[in-house]
């Protein structure tokens, strides 16, 4: 049997050994102002790296097209219930002033060109839109313009309302032949952001003024923002054939705009949702009526 000292003796050396063997230092346990500024250096390279990848990955993970849901398990509805739920929001106002809108929801990317384009509605929605067209004074196209109902006609004198900020008009068309003198009068600054600067992709820089003004009068622009596009489509007395009208044709020529763009861009109509100035929106199911839809007289109207 060995002795107690033995023992006693081996462990005094390995605990003499252990604390008196030199220790490192943990480098996140220094002071900032002891750490060497070699390993700062090479610790702040390595982080910068990660979060180079973290965002990198980041960017990947994003998606490239607008979010989509599963129409399967939607609740939808009839135009015409759609409608009796609408007038049910908006009872009490007046049916002239409130407007139906309808909002097309589409399956396209996120980057790539955008459908815009100026539609004249079977029954005009708004009637009162307020026009703006430059033409020379004394010219056939200023007397055409104002024969077609253009509020506002004239070259240099309505650029200087225009400059003095007197703009009160919600469209504005152009002439051909004038097209230079109002790129000369700097313009763009003004009428842009408000979305009223000519422009001969909107198909507001024509030849025959007449026609431009009558089609903008009872006609309406939309351009898709976000995947949306969305336009008035009826007002609240319309009937349930006149809306469907409208909304056949709108629905009808954004399909055509889409069909114009590149092969490379894919633009499809996923969701068709109808709303008004204070209701909420309730998406349609592409029929017309249903078995508990009221007749079309109590849509009508008041």
């Amino acid at each position: 049997m060995a002795t107690p000292h033995k023992y006693l003796t081996s462990f005094t050396r390995s605990t003499l050994s252990s604390l008196f063997q030199p220790v490192r230092p943990n480098a996140s346990s220094v002071l900032p102002f002891l750490y060497p500024v070699q390993q700062q250096a090479r610790d702040l390279r390595t982080s910068s790296k990660s979060k180079g990848k973290d965002a990198s990955a980041r960017a990947k993970k994003k998606k490239r097209t607008f979010r989509q849901y599963d129409m399967k398990d939607a609740v939808q509805f009839s135009l015409c219930d759609a409608m009796r739920y609408i007038r049910a929001f908006e009872a009490g106002r007046e049916p002239t002033t409130v407007k139906y809108e309808v909002h097309l929801k589409l399956r396209t990317k996120k980057d790539g060109p955008v459908i815009r384009n100026q539609l004249r509605l079977p029954h005009a929605v708004q009637t009162g839109t307020r026009v703006c067209v430059i033409a020379a004074p004394g010219s056939r196209a200023a007397k055409d313009a104002a024969a077609a109902g253009a509020d506002i006609v004239g070259e240099q004198d309505v650029f200087e309302q225009i400059k003095a900020g007197n703009i009160e008009f919600e469209a504005c068309i152009c002439h051909s032949a004038s097209l230079q003198n109002l790129n000369k009068a700097g313009l763009g600054r003004v009428l842009g952001p408000r979305g009223l600067m000519p422009s001969t992709k909107l198909g507001t820089v024509v030849d025959n003024v007449g026609i431009a003004v009558k089609n903008m009068r009872a006609g309406s622009v939309y351009k898709e923002r976000a995947g949306v596009i969305r336009i008035p489509i009826g007002q609240l007395r319309f009937s349930p054939e006149e809306l469907r009208a409208n909304l056949r044709t709108f629905i009808g020529q954004v399909k055509k705009d889409a069909a114009a763009l590149t092969d490379q861009v894919s633009k499809e109509v996923g969701e068709v949702v109808l709303s008004s100035t204070n209701a909420p929106g309730f998406s349609l199911n592409g029929d017309c009526k249903s078995e508990d839809s009221p007749p079309a007289y109590a849509l009508t109207g008041r």
